[in-house]
């Protein structure tokens, strides 16, 4: 069989949610990239212990979406597998542009962008690739890409506070990946105010420790 595998561009639709309103008395605008098997709907739970009148929280929505094992009555969505990653972190990073163009957030607030185990690499794909300038990077429970180097990260400016979460009893983790991202994070970060947080847990989110970042 002679296969040819072709190309298209189109045009897509996709949501995202957002918890809290954008006020003038908002401080900190948040952009958060949920992790593999969430929706972006649910991923807001873990930030409604935040005071709600001055955090507004934005939560893109991986496109792929699928059902999630064994039984196969919940919906998931993962941002990128190892299949054509580059160009489908182009696609995200085109929808990420469409969140912030439609949210036409004012350039007065505090942004924070959190990254959750897969969410952490289109989160710092896309702070790298935009140029863009935030108050805070949260790297919680997930791996720095491979191909992102310091001078993609050089334009931060060096009060901006990186904050690198992870839980000691990770089942995805052992001593040799730990000292492996916290290098990269040194590597890519040592010119900002980089804070390296372990914490009493597995892979997941605590909201306690959400609240202590602001």
């Amino acid at each position: 069989m002679n296969s040819k595998e072709k190309e298209i561009s189109y045009q897509t639709t996709n949501s995202y949610s957002t918890s809290n309103s954008l006020t003038k008395d908002t401080k900190n605008v948040w952009f958060v990239c949920h992790g593999m098997g969430y929706l972006s709907r649910y991923f807001l739970k873990y930030f409604d212990g935040l005071d709600a009148n001055e955090n507004y929280v934005i939560a893109p929505q991986a496109q792929s979406k699928y059902y999630i094992p064994p039984k196969f009555k919940h919906v998931g969505a993962s941002w990128l597998t190892k299949e054509n990653t580059l160009k489908e972190s182009n696609n995200v990073m085109q929808y990420f542009d469409a969140v912030f163009e439609a949210e036409k957030l004012p350039q007065d607030k505090s942004l924070i962008v959190l990254g959750y185990s897969q969410g952490v690499s289109v989160a710092l794909r896309y702070v790298a690739k935009r140029q863009l300038q935030c108050s805070q990077i949260v790297i919680l429970s997930g791996g720095i890409p491979k191909e992102l180097v310091a001078d993609d990260f050089n334009f931060l400016n060096t009060a901006t506070k990186v904050t690198m979460m992870f839980g000691i009893n990770d089942e995805y983790l052992d001593e040799d990946r730990i000292h492996s991202e916290k290098n990269r994070a040194f590597e890519l970060f040592g010119h900002c105010d980089l804070v390296i947080v372990p914490f009493d847990g597995k892979h997941e989110v605590r909201k306690e420790l959400i609240n202590t970042l602001v």
